[in-house]
Formats: structure tokens, sequence, C-alpha cells
């Protein structure tokens, strides 16, 4: 098996003021663009008042004044409360954190001075993706909303109340409902591709920290490194516990809303009626799973860290074994190229095994015998099992099957949804 150039668990050098400025600077003048940024006082106010306007005044008035007619969007009654509560969840998540860590503690960019230059890079990159990921879910989906209200406003223009001249008004108003809805989506989007990006940062450790296994270490600097690892993952969890579960509980509601009122007696569920509620559906449920996506992942890579440490142990073991303990190094590599320990079908799996990585492969680990004594590597493998690390939100912890039970609920009610106003089911 290849080993890695670099030992993980190294003193990393340190890096330069100028780790993650740019990205950090791309996403300081995304955020202000986006009149999200409140790094100075000025900037807060401007934030708080666009707020207000395009998240709060904009869909109240559109309803209360553009709809006041119960056979105008009927389901706006569901759409415009719902991504007000996901751009309000997010902008005060996003207000606290800023406000109370400052963007670079709240990215973890402090954090990259002490790690490898592999983990720095990776993460800086991943920063950078995080923009394109962002246009990547917001476009199809501002695209999608932009036909529907020019459809909408084309096909409705003689039923709301006119000012002056109709076209114009039509087109103002549908100018102000567009920049209403993209403001709170990407709002919403914002946090959680955010989060997403800092949980790959985690990730990134656990891999690096695997190839510890792999070097002539000793046991307090894997487990200094393992309660490194906890700490971080603690304070993730703390600082977005409250985002996951409240907007988890939004956007169940939201679903269970548009169900209800699309399953009513005598409901009017043709496409001018229900599109937006279908892609305000849409929009909401696939932020969600961004954020219980990335939260189950690191999970999972966290504790497959146990198995890989069960695995290195075992591998150790034998080698121990195999050989008699007075035996010099020398005699060792000897005897393990006499009794080499073959890998099943690894020739046979070279395409599958490609895309694996450390925590999850399935290759035996050529572990040092002497570095660590039995009864050490026991008493690690041991904390491991019993001191699994996480995304926790109040003590429960989002692994797989938690992203299962919810991806279930959340895809059934938006496929029933979807049956009822596109005809998809």
């Amino acid at each position: 098996m290849a080993r890695r150039q670099a030992a993980p668990l190294l003193p990393a050098r340190k890096s330069s003021r100028g780790d993650g400025d740019d990205e950090l600077r791309g996403l300081q003048f995304c955020l202000r663009w986006m009149c999200l940024d409140q790094s100075d006082a000025g900037l807060a106010v401007v934030s708080w008042v666009a707020f207000f306007v395009l998240a709060v005044a904009v869909p109240a008035v559109s309803h209360f004044v553009l709809s006041y007619r119960p056979d105008r969007r009927p389901y706006d009654l569901v759409v415009q409360p719902s991504l007000s509560a996901a751009a309000a969840l997010s902008f005060l998540t996003l207000s606290a954190a800023t406000r109370r860590y400052g963007l670079h503690r709240f990215l973890l960019l402090d954090k990259l001075p002490g790690q490898s230059p592999r983990v720095r890079l990776a993460y800086t990159t991943q920063l950078r993706r995080s923009f394109r990921l962002l246009s990547l879910f917001v476009t199809p989906c501002f695209v999608a909303e932009v036909a529907y209200k020019s459809w909408w406003y084309a096909f409705s223009a003689g039923r709301i109340p006119f000012l002056w001249n109709p076209v114009a008004t039509g087109c103002v108003a549908c100018a102000l409902e567009l920049a209403s809805w993209i403001y709170r989506t990407a709002s919403f989007f914002v946090v959680c591709v955010m989060f997403r990006s800092i949980c790959h940062l985690q990730i990134l450790r656990l891999q690096e920290f695997a190839a510890v296994f792999q070097e002539e270490s000793e046991v307090m600097v894997v487990l200094k490194e393992h309660l490194r690892v906890r700490r971080q993952l603690r304070v993730i969890s703390h600082r977005f516990r409250g985002f996951i579960l409240l907007g988890l509980i939004m956007v169940t509601a939201s679903q269970f809303a548009a169900v209800l009122v699309t399953t009513r007696p005598h409901s009017d569920d043709s496409l001018f009626n229900t599109g937006e509620l279908a892609i305000c559906s849409f929009a909401l449920v696939t932020g969600l799973l961004i954020c219980l996506r990335g939260a189950a992942k690191i999970t999972h890579k966290a504790q497959a860290l146990t198995s890989h440490a069960a695995k290195w142990h075992v591998c150790a073991t034998i080698e121990t074994f195999a050989v008699d303990p007075e035996t010099p190094s020398e005699a060792i590599s000897k005897a393990s190229s006499e009794f080499p320990v073959t890998n099943g079908d690894e020739d046979s799996d070279d395409e599958e095994g490609s895309e694996e990585d450390e925590l999850e492969g399935t290759k035996i680990v050529q572990a040092h015998a002497h570095t660590i004594s039995f009864q050490k590597r026991q008493a690690l493998v041991t904390y491991l099992e019993n001191n699994r690390a996480g995304i926790t939100i109040f003590g429960f912890t989002v692994d797989r099957s938690w992203l299962h039970t919810v991806f279930m609920l959340e895809t059934t009610l938006f496929l029933w949804l979807l049956g009822k106003t596109i005809g998809i089911s």
C-alpha cells in the first residue's frame, strides 16, 4: 500500500496569514452583495433594513395588496411565511455568528495554520467551490421562479389593483417579488453551504488523522489529536444545532401545510396556482438535505475511525506474534516479505478501491509491530469505541440512519405535493 508522503500528526509549518484570505474576501463580497455582511455598524444597518424590506415588507404587501382576492394565488399563505421563516432563521444565525465570532473564526480559518499543507489547500479549494455550489442550487430555482412569475403576471394583470400604467405596475411588482424571493432563498442556501464547507474541513482532518496508523506514533499523540477533533466537532454542533433543528421543524411544517392545503375539497391544484408552492418546497427541502448530508457524512467518517483503528490493531498484533519480540526490525521486514498478508481481490477491485479513503478502505494496514505495545493499542481501540465523535443536536447524533429517516419523510411529502401540483407521483 502506498504510504502518505507527509506525517499527518507532525507539527505543521505555520502558514502565512494569507491562508484562506482570498476565499474569505470573496465570501465577504458575496455577503455584502446579498446585504448579509455585518462586519461593521454601517453594513449591519444596511443588512437589517434589507432584511425587513425584502423578507418582511415585500411579502406582506404582495399577499395583502396584490393577492387580496381569495381566488388569487390561494397557496400564497403557505409560500410567503415559509420563505420568510427560512430567511429569518438564516439571517439571525449568520448575524449572531459573525457578531460573536467573526467570519474568520466562524469558518474555522483560524484553525488552518496548525494543519498540514494538504488540508489547508483542500479546504481553501472547498471554500472557493462553495460559490459555485451556491449558484448551482439557486440559479435553477430562480430561473423557474422567473418563468412562473412572468407567466402569472402576464395572465393575471387584469385582476390586480393598478395605480398607473398596467404594464409598468406589473413589471415593478414582479421585480420586487423576484428580488424578495432570491434574497430569502439565497440567504437560506448561504448558511447551508457554509455548514457543508465547515464539515468538509473536519472530514479532511479525519482522513489525515487516519494515516497515523501507518506511522510510528505514540498513543498520547493519537489521543491528543482525537480529543482535538472531538472538541472541534462539539463546537460545530453547538454553533449549528439551533439552525439545523429549527430548519428541520420549519421545513417539515411547511411541507405538511402544503400537502394539507392542496388536499382540501374543491382546491384548485392547477400549475398556474401551485407552481410557486412546488418551487418553494423544492428549495427548502434541498437546503435542509445539504445540511443533514454534511452532518451525517462527517459523523460517518468519525465513526469509521473506530473500525480503522481496530483493523490496525489486528494487523499489528498479527505481525507481533509472527516473529520473536526480540527480533530486530530488519528481521521483521524479512519475515513480512516471506509471509506477506494479501488483500484478497485487490487486483480485481482496483477500479472500486480507487474511490476508497483511508477511513473506509478494505485493504490491510501495514502497521509497525513494535511502535506501540499490545496493551496501549487495546486501550486506544477501547477508547475510540466508547468515545465516538460526530455532529450532535442536543445530544442526538446526526448519522446516516437519521438522515435516511428525514430524507424519506421530506421526499414523501414533496412527491405527494408534486403529484397534486404538476402531476408527478
